[in-house]
């Protein structure tokens, strides 16, 4: 089943994954006209350096916080956030990102957890990747070019999600956050110290909280 039921909750196709390739524009937009946007946190920001508390509560103060995340997203002109990425301690990502093929995802996650993948599937991608609160940063980072997320929906009803190519590492990068993670913290040493180099040097496009 790939069409939108009738209760306002994204479709499953055939094999129990989340369609959530359909309406984007206009799912995206409604999520964004309802939210307002919130500063970004960047590293350094403790919220960013522990795991997150699960979602418990699905209500009226989730979904508000999806729509703020949404508009947030927008204004820093991103491909996926994080709760934490807002400064919320809360386990719950949203994304609006193009896989390979050009196909746009739109969604929201609570509780994500990646689910491991079959030796076979492990091909891994070196692409370059960034982060909103690694602002003006990037570096090549080797993740898997396929990955499944499971989790949970903005009512709690149970979701799996999958994603190819550069949909694959914004699954995998937000998942991440929130389990306390950043990207560079995957990176040599050498690294790391570059891309924080390369954000000291920059200046966001968006506005940031302080960790003063």
């Amino acid at each position: 089943m790939s069409q939108q039921e009738t209760d306002g909750r994204i479709g499953v196709d055939d094999e129990g994954f989340i369609v959530d390739t359909e309406d984007c524009e206009e799912r995206e937009a409604a999520y964004r006209a309802r939210g307002t946007s919130r500063p970004i946190t960047v590293v350094g920001n403790p919220v960013l350096h522990k795991e997150c508390k699960d979602v418990t509560a699905f209500d009226d103060e989730l979904a508000q916080l999806i729509d703020d995340m949404f508009a947030s997203q927008k204004t820093a002109e991103g491909v996926g956030l994080a709760a934490n990425q807002i400064g919320v301690d809360l386990k719950v990502f949203v994304y609006d990102c193009p896989d390979d093929d050009g196909k746009r995802h739109t969604g929201v996650v609570c509780n994500p957890v990646l689910e491991e993948l079959a030796p076979d599937m492990r091909v891994l991608d070196d692409s370059n990747e960034g982060c909103l609160s690694v602002p003006t940063a990037y570096a090549s980072l080797a993740r898997p070019d396929y990955a499944v997320v499971r989790g949970q929906d903005a009512q709690g009803n149970p979701i799996r999600v999958k994603g190819t190519g550069y949909f694959a590492r914004c699954l995998q990068h937000e998942t991440d956050h929130l389990y306390g993670y950043l990207y560079i913290d995957r990176l040599s040493k050498r690294e790391r110290k570059d891309a924080l180099r390369q954000m000291e040097e920059g200046t966001p496009r968006y506005e940031t909280v302080s960790n003063d």
